[in-house]
């Protein structure tokens, strides 16, 4: 197929040729779920969504896996601040996780294991990696993986085991045979609590952040699959152990391209807690609606970094009210995509080089200028359809042009009573649709036996 993605670890531009024919598998590493998601991560589900919606438009199966780290240091920490069980905590923010992706139109992953689900596969890892001298117990009770063991260590980073060591700053503690060793299993400690801890071999304990995703991922897409995604502050140690520990296993490559998404900075400052710059999609949400976000994020090459500011989320929200309004001004007739038709065919040149959404998105400006010269129906249906292969325009345009003001009360009663009425007519895409445009400006809404009641999200 003619479909390019970068890959990290060969540093080109290489064909995607699934090792399945038409089925792709991918992982993808998602979050730690300890707090509320923050912009970052939003960067990496909204990029990673498109991949996936773009690789379903171009006619191919795909198998997508994007975990849930519900056991490690951050979040047993947060769990005994708060007095809560891990399971409590983690679940609670699962749930939130969901409710910011699916305001931001994320479609849910195919299977979203969480790691606590699959320690028993940790641990075979493990023992597979011990038996091949691969890994090692420290006397304090740790398993940790020889690194020096593993040709081809830090291949996917681009460095030398001695520049690793030479910028090692963690000096030979806990048993560990060299520095640059990373922990398989954790031995219990005394103040951890009990949900924090598994049987094992090695005794009672936990796994480390890096074997849960080489478990996960061979579990569920096989020991080689596809693609492998992350941001790009995870190449450098995870991906890079993931594949020391995978490969050292199976003797097989773990992912044929391997895919990172670009840091996000505040003011063109790298974005993090300590600076004060760092924000919650929550907090995004609160000021701009969830489609500008979206189309905010994806108007940027995955790859590139993504500069955050007030200045720049207006100036998405002013463009793509500019694509609403062609929408708004002539209704879209319902089209199937030819690809062969010249707006079609320079929008799929462009994704099908790595995933360019920059220029694709350019091509909707110029189908939205053509329907507003034109009043073509159909141009406005094939941009509607456009959009929907990136997660965008899929709204009432009305309302979103309404963006930025204040749904009454009337205004909110009207949009679900229309949705009760398509719900009534079994149209759940639509019904569906409102809620989601309500829900991109901030109105709940909740479903019962009484009825429907709504409430503005906190």
């Amino acid at each position: 197929m003619s479909l390019r993605i970068y890959n990290t670890l060969s540093r080109a531009l290489e064909p995607l040729s699934p090792l399945e024919p038409g089925h792709v598998r991918m992982y993808v590493c998602g979050m730690t779920v300890y707090d509320l998601c923050h912009l970052g991560h939003a960067r990496s589900m909204v990029a990673f969504d498109v991949v996936q919606r773009w690789l379903k438009a171009s006619g191919l199966r795909v198998t997508y896996v994007r975990n849930v780290t519900d056991i490690d240091d951050k979040i047993i920490k947060r769990s005994l601040e708060n007095r809560e069980s891990i399971r409590s905590l983690t679940d609670r923010m699962v749930d939130a996780l969901h409710q910011d992706a699916d305001a931001l139109g994320i479609e849910r992953p195919t299977f979203e294991p969480r790691a606590t689900e699959f320690v028993p596969q940790m641990l075979q890892l493990i023992s597979k990696l011990s038996d091949k001298g691969l890994a090692y117990q420290s006397p304090n009770g740790d398993v940790n993986y020889a690194v020096r063991k593993f040709q081809g260590y830090g291949k996917l980073s681009g460095k030398s085991l001695d520049e690793l060591r030479a910028g090692e700053r963690v000096a030979v503690l806990d048993g560990k045979q060299d520095p640059l060793d990373f922990v398989l299993w954790k031995t219990a400690k005394p103040d951890e609590p009990a949900d924090a801890q598994w049987d094992s071999a090695y005794g009672r304990g936990r796994p480390g952040w890096h074997i849960e995703c080489s478990a996960m991922s061979c579990q569920m897409l096989g020991e080689s699959f596809d693609i492998h995604g992350g941001g790009a502050d995870l190449q450098f140690p995870h991906h890079e152990n993931e594949i020391a520990q995978s490969e050292g296993a199976t003797g097989k490559p773990l992912a044929s391209i391997w895919m990172h998404n670009g840091f996000v900075t505040r003011d063109n400052e790298k974005m993090s807690k300590s600076l004060g710059n760092f924000f919650t999609i929550r907090d995004i949400l609160a000021r701009f609606d969830a489609e500008t976000t979206r189309f905010f994020i994806i108007r940027a090459h995955y790859r590139s970094a993504l500069n955050h500011s007030d200045a720049h989320l207006e100036d998405a929200r002013n463009s793509l009210k500019r694509l609403y309004t062609a929408l708004d001004l002539v209704t879209p007739a319902p089209v199937i995509i030819e690809w062969t038709e010249p707006f079609a065919a320079r929008f799929k040149a462009a994704m099908d080089e790595d995933f360019g959404t920059p220029e694709a998105v350019s091509v909707l400006f110029e189908l939205a200028t053509e329907v507003n010269k034109t009043g073509s129906a159909e141009l406005a249906g094939l941009l509607k359809a456009l959009g929907a292969c990136i997660g965008l325009l899929q709204g009432d345009p009305k309302l979103f042009l309404q963006a930025g003001a204040t749904l009454d009360e009337a205004t909110v009663a009207t949009l679900i009573a229309q949705r009760a009425a398509a719900k009534a007519a079994r149209d759940f895409a639509q019904a569906d649709r409102i809620r989601q445009d309500l829900l991109a400006k901030g109105i709940v809404l909740k479903d019962s036996a009484a009825g429907t009641t709504w409430e503005v999200a906190q």
